[in-house]
């Protein structure tokens, strides 16, 4: 790996770990405020910018614009690849990177992850797969409640952040199918519509139906 590569993984660990101390799974993080602790030394915002264009076009984060400002938030996906990213030993802090905020941000994490460890040991792991059209449900309309909730979506939960959120535990296909079913069904009713950046990848993470074309958000219905 290239030293250019390297530091970009580098960069985007830090990234993660930093938006998950933030509270990043909880709520959106104001992208300007989460750069500024990125940033060491003379580095610039603009150096960072490639960095959460990649997280986010993966599915790692989710960066929301609104006029001149942005809002990121954490992704099941991001939290995998946050803990695949401290792992690597490659990764390392620079010794004057090391301050109290990062200590105990790593401190955190560990507690986080032993706790995480005692869950997927027990009856009911956090990562279990998702296999059937019942419990996709299930999932899919706790995931459509808690976004909506801590977003603020007025009832209009957009598609890719629902996928994002379920992350590996389904497959693209099933979720496509699964969500479509829920529509039969009356459960939800998937609408058109623009999002606000016209993102490709989460243009991708929405579903496109050969009658209705692209539909972007989902509006529970019971």
């Amino acid at each position: 790996m290239s030293q250019q590569a390297l530091d970009e993984a580098q960069a985007q660990t830090r990234l993660l770990l930093y938006l998950w101390d933030m509270g990043g799974t909880e709520e959106e993080v104001n992208q300007g405020e989460l750069t500024s602790r990125l940033k060491r030394g003379k580095e610039k915002s603009a150096e960072y910018s490639g960095v959460f264009e990649q997280l986010d076009k993966t599915g790692a984060i989710t960066v929301t614009r609104k006029g001149n400002s942005a809002k990121v938030s954490l992704t099941n996906q991001g939290m995998q690849r946050l803990g695949e990213g401290l792992k690597s030993p490659e990764f390392q802090f620079e010794g004057n990177q090391v301050g109290s905020r990062v200590a105990n941000a790593l401190l955190k994490w560990l507690r986080h992850s032993d706790g995480a460890v005692s869950v997927s040991n027990g009856k009911a792991p956090a990562a279990e797969k998702i296999a059937s059209y019942k419990k996709f449900k299930q999932v899919a309309l706790d995931v459509y409640e808690r976004l909506n909730r801590d977003y603020n979506l007025d009832d209009l939960v957009p598609i890719y952040r629902m996928r994002r959120e379920m992350g590996d535990r389904v497959t693209r296909s099933h979720f496509n199918e699964w969500l479509l079913e829920m529509q039969a069904n009356d459960l939800v009713q998937l609408q058109g519509g623009s999002l606000p950046d016209n993102d490709s990848s989460k243009i991708e993470d929405s579903i496109k139906t050969e009658l209705s074309g692209l539909r972007c958000y989902a509006k529970r219905l019971s």
